[in-house]
């Protein structure tokens, strides 16, 4: 599982946004946003981080790897 901090996600629509990017590109993933959090985790099935991370940013977000 990876987790990314997402500090501009503000609302439903960020989450709807972001799953239907994560998912384009990664079919299979598992994707979980926590909103109060800016938190978007995701259990891949195949894709890279490289590629939800650039998924994220391409959806129009800030996308940071969380540590740990």
């Amino acid at each position: 599982m990876v987790v990314f901090e997402v500090p501009d996600i503000s609302c439903n629509h960020c989450v709807k946004a972001i799953t239907e990017a994560v998912k384009a590109v990664d079919a299979g993933a598992e994707v979980n946003v926590d909103l109060p959090a800016h938190r978007v985790s995701v259990e891949a099935a195949g894709a890279s981080v490289e590629a939800l991370k650039a998924a994220i940013e391409e959806a129009g977000y800030t996308a940071t790897q969380a540590a740990g």
